[in-house]
Order: C-alpha cells, then sequence, then structure tokens
C-alpha cells in the first residue's frame, strides 16, 4: 500500500484538492438562515460523493484479491489473515484522508468550532471510508474484472447514496421498497443523521419564515426540516456504521470461504462436461469415418 501511489497517496491529494474547493466554495458559513440549506448540503457532500470516492481503489483491490489467491495456494497465510491484515494496514491511511482534507474543510467552512464535535465529524468520515473500502473489497471477491467491479461498486452507492434522506425526505420515500428495507440499508443515512446532529446541535438560527426577532433551534431544524430521528444520539448512527464494517468484513470473509469450497466443484463440473464432449466430438468423427 505504502509504495503504490494510486492505492491512497493520489486519493489524498484528490481529497484534499476538493476539500479546499468544499471549504472555499463554503468558505465562513455563518449562522444566517441561509446557511442551513448550506451547511446541509456541504456535510451531504462529505457523507455522500467523499466516501464515493473510495472506489478509485478498486483497482488496487483487485490486484490483492489476485496476489492473496497465489500466495493463498502456495499456504502462506489464511483467509482470516489476509482480511485482519488488510483491514489493519489501511485504517492508517484512511486516518490520514480522514484528518487532514477533512480538517481543510470543517474550519475554511467554520462548523462548531469544538474539539469534540471535529474529532466527531473526522471518526464519522474515517468510518464511512472503511465501510465503503469493506463494500468494494466485496465487490472485487465476487466481480474481479475491475471495469464491472467499478460499474457495479458505483451503481450500488449510487442506489444507498438516493434513499440516504438527503435527495428525497425520509417521510417522502415510497414505502414499500425505498423507505423499507433501503433507507434503512443505506449506510449514508446513518452518516447523514450523524453529520447533522454533530453540526446542527445546539446552535440556533435566525426565523425568516415567522418574521420579527424570533429563532429557531438545531434540534427543530433537525425534527422538521431535515426529519432526523431525534430519539437516540449521534454516538448510536457511529455505532451502528462500526456495526455495519464489521458486517461487510465478516461478509467479505464468508465470500472467500464460500468461493474456496464452490471453485474446485465449478471447476470439476466443467472439466467433466468439457471431456464428455470431446468424448462425444470424437465418436461422432470415428462412426463418420
Amino acid at each position: 500500500m505504502y509504495r503504490d501511489l494510486g492505492y491512497y497517496w493520489l486519493r489524498l491529494a484528490i481529497y484534499i484538492a476538493l476539500c479546499l474547493c468544499v471549504g472555499t466554495i463554503f468558505y465562513d458559513i455563518g449562522s444566517s438562515f441561509g446557511s442551513i440549506q448550506a451547511r446541509g448540503s456541504m456535510l451531504m457532500f462529505v457523507a455522500a460523493f467523499l466516501t464515493f470516492m473510495a472506489i478509485g481503489g478498486f483497482p488496487s483491490f483487485v490486484e490483492d484479491m489476485k496476489i492473496f489467491g497465489r500466495e493463498r495456494l502456495n499456504g502462506h497465510y489464511g483467509v482470516g489473515a489476509f482480511v485482519i491484515g488488510n483491514t489493519l494496514s489501511s485504517i492508517p491511511y484512511l486516518l490520514l484522508i480522514s484528518l487532514v482534507p477533512g480538517a481543510i474543510a470543517y474550519f475554511l467552512v467554520g462548523l462548531q468550532r469544538t474539539f469534540e464535535h471535529f474529532i466527531y465529524f473526522t471518526l464519522l468520515l474515517f468510518v464511512c471510508m472503511i465501510l465503503v473500502e469493506s463494500l468494494m473489497m466485496i465487490v472485487a471477491s465476487i466481480v474481479p474484472d475491475f471495469l464491472m467491479g467499478i460499474i457495479t461498486g458505483a451503481g450500488i452507492q449510487g442506489v444507498m447514496m438516493l434513499n440516504g434522506g438527503f435527495f428525497r425526505l425520509p417521510d417522502d420515500l415510497p414505502k414499500p421498497v425505498w423507505r423499507y428495507p433501503m433507507y434503512y440499508i443505506a449506510f449514508h443515512k446513518y452518516a447523514n443523521q450523524g453529520f447533522y446532529k454533530n453540526e446542527f446541535q445546539g446552535l440556533t438560527f435566525p426565523n425568516n419564515q415567522a418574521g420579527g426577532s424570533s429563532r429557531i433551534t438545531g434540534e427543530e431544524i433537525l425534527r422538521n426540516i431535515w426529519q432526523i430521528e431525534m430519539g437516540y444520539s449521534k454516538w448510536i448512527d457511529l455505532a451502528v456504521l462500526l456495526g455495519m464494517v464489521v458486517f461487510y468484513r465478516i461478509s467479505f470473509l464468508g465470500i472467500i470461504k464460500i468461493a474456496e469450497k464452490v471453485k474446485p466443484i465449478v471447476n470439476s463440473v466443467m472439466a467433466g462436461s468439457l471431456r464428455q464432449s470431446s468424448l462425444a466430438v470424437s465418436n461422432d468423427m470415428h462412426s463418420t469415418s
């Protein structure tokens, strides 16, 4: 990972450039009524599109899988060691990608200037990065082709993004499929809620809609404008995302294990069918002659 420039170093440079763009576009956002929508859009971009770019590491994931396949056949290590090693080795890079670009965007925009809020922002972005990488590793284990894998991963994330509660508010999502169960499966739901709770709770804004000098609290904005579930804290959203990371990594391990069991059976069946086909052809040629 350290030697491969495209694995994390190029992504780090692109993330820094993107966060400079975000920071200058939303620079010193303030606390006016119009900043409510601007804050929501900025946080949604961080939760959705910054994490979406993790598909850029897919070619490197595929190469990892090829190396693992060769070394596994040579008996160097097991599936569990590979999954744990891959997870632990990626953590420093993902933490760096979350911390440096995240700090640039956070302080240029002027979000809540407390250490606890910034740490939560970084942690949530970091967990989202790990989650998307875990998802892409699952795709890499099923779809080893570069192009098809990137298309598949982008499609899965696109569906999740649409059901995250920003492009279509939760109460407006069609219930049979998109609200139940897709809204609760999409990790963007918990990422958006965590970012929004972290930023809006404790703030007040002028209420232009009511007129006069009245103000609207961040909790009212979360409940009435963004339709955020307020029955639990932002740390629960972070815990749910961590649980999804564990589930995806265990699924990744299970898929590799199943593939190891199924692949020899498929190969033997295909070899048997090829032998039968060749025998049938040779018999036909013999009878014709």
